[in-house]
């Protein structure tokens, strides 16, 4: 069985994305990691090349900044690092410069890969997500926040991201079948102090939206607060952070600054019952699924 990782990357070390983390948290069950290395203008080249693993192959692409069609870009750049990769390779594992896999899960997702290898009505693996935000010591746990996606699937080049790089789909955006594996991804992308968070949510909505939404929503005025993204509901994390995210743990220099009971009053009466019912149940009613599920 051959593994192959692969991700895309743009200016890290100015949007302080965890890339690093990101790839090396799962580069030991990776037979080669393909890092699609956008035209950035800092160091994140260093920051890749430093890793120092023969395991990584950079290729350099140039985004399409023009583009602004829902964040397609993305799914351009995961794209290009995918068909990248090597074709004797049996799965691609897909990882974003903002998520990191806990130590604790790779050998279940090894054993998976290998169970589900010969399986040919299994076209990826699903993945369970945890989504920090503010700081490391809370998750957003609601229906704002997707709880499942795609991060692993068959070296099928008929397979491609789709929309934003949420997930993937087949070429004629029909989704694959899938199973869902007892692993989590870690998110990290609403981890940054307030200057950082506005800093990302001004960068990143440039592929979203034009010049004129930009100056109207998000000027260069623009502060963060965290109830800025109404979370709707946060949790304590009780569980361990991955090894390789310890050293940013230990310099993070701010605090949440978020009154979570007020944030729990902000919620309809709507969203509460269908999070009771999730809650009870662990069924979330009209979830969005960007996949099948085989069950």
């Amino acid at each position: 069985m051959k593994v192959s990782g692969f991700t895309f990357i743009r200016n890290a070390v100015k949007n302080d994305y965890p890339v690093v983390e990101a790839i090396t948290s799962i580069l030991s069950i990776c037979d080669e990691f393909v890092v699609a290395l956008g035209d950035s203008d800092d160091d994140t080249e260093k920051l890749i090349t430093d890793i120092n693993s023969p395991k990584i192959k950079i290729i350099h692409t140039v985004w399409d900044t023009s583009i602004r069609d829902g964040g397609k870009v993305f799914a351009d750049e995961t794209d290009k690092a995918f068909n990248a990769i090597s074709p004797d390779s049996d799965w691609a594992f897909y990882i974003q410069g903002d998520e990191v896999v806990h130590e604790k899960y790779l050998p279940v997702i090894k054993q998976e890969m290998r169970d589900n290898l010969t399986d040919t009505k299994v076209k990826g693996l699903l993945f369970k997500y945890l989504h920090f935000y503010g700081s490391y010591d809370y998750y957003g746990h609601s229906r704002r926040w997707y709880r499942r996606e795609i991060r692993i699937v068959r070296n099928n080049k008929n397979i491609h991201s789709y929309r934003d790089a949420q997930g993937f789909r087949w070429a004629n955006n029909r989704k694959i079948q899938v199973k869902l594996i007892d692993a989590y991804i870690y998110h990290y992308g609403w981890v940054k102090p307030p200057a950082g968070l506005a800093n990302k949510l001004r960068n990143f909505n440039r592929f979203y939206h034009d010049d004129e939404w930009m100056s109207q929503n998000l000027p260069e005025t623009f502060t963060f607060d965290y109830s800025h993204k109404n979370p709707d509901r946060l949790v304590h994390f009780t569980g361990t952070h991955p090894a390789v995210m310890q050293k940013r743990l230990a310099a993070t220099n701010w605090s949440l600054d978020i009154d979570l009971k007020e944030l729990d009053k902000k919620m309809s009466f709507r969203r509460k019952l269908l999070q009771k019912i999730e809650d009870l149940t662990g069924w979330r009613v009209s979830e969005y699924r960007n996949y099948r599920m085989i069950k």
